[in-house]
């Protein structure tokens, strides 16, 4: 028996209509990470060790700080789908939607700050 409609397969939606969707970002996201995560440590690496005005030049390099935002963004979206998963697994109703904001407002709060952060070191 098929429990899906035939406008559902049409649409790649599943029963629960956002199961598709979800996937899709988390494997997006997983393969930018794949990418971004080695540049990332080769680039912080490098700044091991060196002087704050060494760090802030590397940092003012627009390739670098670009890569570094990327990584904030994705990085933490990923953790709020992740987190979000776990969480519709493991909790049950306000206390789900409650662990969920909790989630994203901090997954939302560290792109902000490692923003600022950015900005801040790169200027």
């Amino acid at each position: 028996m098929r429990y899906l409609t035939t406008r559902k397969r049409a649409e790649g939606l599943g029963s629960a209509r956002a199961g598709t969707e979800h996937h899709l970002a988390m494997t997006a996201s997983g393969w930018a990470l794949l990418v971004l995560v080695p540049i990332l440590v080769f680039v912080l690496a490098r700044t091991i060790g060196g002087s704050f005005d060494e760090v802030r030049a590397t940092f003012a390099n627009p390739f670098v700080a670009i890569l570094t935002a990327l990584f904030l963004v994705i990085g933490m979206r990923h953790f709020a789908k992740g987190a979000q998963t776990a969480i519709e697994d493991y909790a049950h109703g306000a206390t789900r939607a409650a662990l969920i904001m909790v989630a994203n407002a901090a997954a939302y709060l560290t792109i902000a700050a490692g923003l600022y952060a950015l900005i801040k070191l790169a200027i």
